[in-house]
């Protein structure tokens, strides 16, 4: 989503898109959007070399450029590539962490075995868990991915009837109890507007 008076470019994880269009407009920031694709999560050495070819792309045209990721499985890569650019991301491992906040790690400790599924997830989750793990050609794989998650917790970020549905149903499919924590955009936006607003 370029912004014709950005100064400000975001490279931006695909899967946190619309919860960073909806704070950037309501924040009313003038920043340039570019996603990955939030699949790459499914193969994490993906995800530097992707941010690096728009990095490339983007810094002789804006004046900052800020990444909009955790670590996200990389192992440490991405921050290697960032700090080779001089280019900041906003903190945090993972997205589930930037919506939950302390909560995560409380969460984690009560059941290590928790399965988290966000707004995003919810909605992709035939696409992007399903489609992508083969589950829809080999249902029988289910018990290897799953076997060990013993809840799902539900990270919302809004209040959305269908979508709690949508994910009573994956709860459902699974056999596993659901847990629903609404987080609103906790501290995704919280870290974003610290990066963005000292600019």
């Amino acid at each position: 989503m370029p912004h014709a008076e950005a100064e400000v470019a975001l490279i931006l994880c695909g899967a946190l898109a619309r919860d960073v269009i909806a704070i950037s407009r309501r924040r009313n920031w003038h920043v340039a959007l570019f996603g990955i694709a939030a699949r790459d999560h499914m193969r994490p050495e993906r995800i530097a070399p992707q941010v690096e070819r728009r990095l490339q792309e983007l810094l002789p045209r804006f004046r900052k450029v800020i990444v909009v990721y955790g670590d996200c499985g990389t192992r440490g890569e991405l921050d290697e590539v960032l700090l080779r650019y001089g280019v900041p991301r906003i903190a945090g491992p993972h997205c589930y962490e930037m919506y939950a906040g302390s909560a995560f790690d409380t969460l984690m400790a009560e059941e290590p075995g928790s399965f988290f599924l966000t707004d995003f997830l919810v909605r992709s989750f035939r696409g992007l868990v399903i489609k992508e793990l083969g589950l829809d050609r080999f249902p029988e794989l289910q018990p290897l991915y799953f076997g060990n998650y013993r809840r799902i917790v539900y990270l919302a970020q809004r209040e959305d009837a269908e979508l709690l549905a949508r994910a009573q149903a994956i709860a459902a499919d699974f056999g596993l109890p659901l847990e629903v924590r609404q987080t609103g955009y906790g501290r995704l936006e919280t870290r974003l507007a610290e990066l963005i607003e000292t600019t």
